[in-house]
């Protein structure tokens, strides 16, 4: 299973990825956010997930175009179209000999930047059939992979205003959310930055060493929320309870 993270907000976007991958009983660990720049012309990345042999299989085929043609792009929606094209060759290769085997044919990707020509810097899901969504300003993320336990945080405290800084601390956040709750999503994580109108995107990695202090301080907060959330509705439970022990 994956969690890749895609944020849009006003000021730019965010992306987050971890690099857990299972293979049968063994944990290894790759990257699943390949990003594509040239300063002042384009920048994108790319985050896919379900099983890696389509992932990577898209990846490649969209890759030798690019190769073959050149970045000739000027729109996110093009390369959007472009990558989803490749899914749908993959898909006649290998839907049928994956059903036959019981697996499902689930390839999804995030693809998020900016073009030449695009006004604004953009956010799209492509989904196994090859169309593809565009994120809103009402629900400025999307996540593929195990999408469950990062969500509430997102949609409680994430708007399309919040600035980049508040975007990555949720970000990490809702990914924290889903690697304690779920054992197939872990670190390191690949978190990636991009200021609108930049075409630009600045990388890091953190690590479980690095990131478990803030871990540590987000769960006491946590605690301590609880500890201070009134109680008085409560109060008349507890109290009836209390007497029915009494009679």
């Amino acid at each position: 299973m994956s969690y890749c993270l895609g944020i849009k907000v006003k000021e730019g976007l965010i992306g987050l990825a971890d690099t857990r991958i299972t293979t049968g009983n063994q944990t290894l660990t790759a990257k699943k956010v390949i990003i594509q720049q040239k300063k002042g012309k384009y920048a994108v990345f790319f985050m896919t997930s379900g099983l890696r042999a389509l992932r990577d299989k898209a990846m490649i085929y969209f890759n030798e175009i690019v190769e073959e043609s050149g970045f000739e792009y000027r729109k996110l929606y093009q390369l959007v179209n472009a990558f989803g094209a490749q899914i749908r060759r993959v898909s006649d290769e290998d839907r049928k000999a994956l059903e036959a085997a019981h697996y499902d044919f689930n390839i999804h990707a995030l693809i998020a930047g900016q073009l030449e020509d695009d006004p604004e810097h953009k956010l799209f899901m492509v989904f196994p059939e090859g169309n593809w969504v565009e994120v809103g300003d009402a629900n400025p993320y999307f996540i593929i992979g195990n999408t469950s336990h990062g969500k509430p945080i997102l949609d409680r405290a994430l708007r399309y205003e919040s600035s980049l800084n508040f975007a990555m601390k949720v970000g990490f956040l809702s990914f924290n959310a889903t690697q304690v709750s779920s054992n197939d999503v872990g670190y390191p994580v690949d978190l990636i930055l991009c200021r609108k109108n930049s075409f630009y995107m600045a990388t890091q990695q953190l690590t479980h060493e690095q990131m478990m202090r803030y871990s540590n301080w987000w769960q006491a907060k946590i605690s301590q929320g609880i500890e201070e959330f009134p109680e008085d509705w409560a109060n008349e439970l507890l109290e009836n309870y209390e007497q029915g022990q009494q009679q």
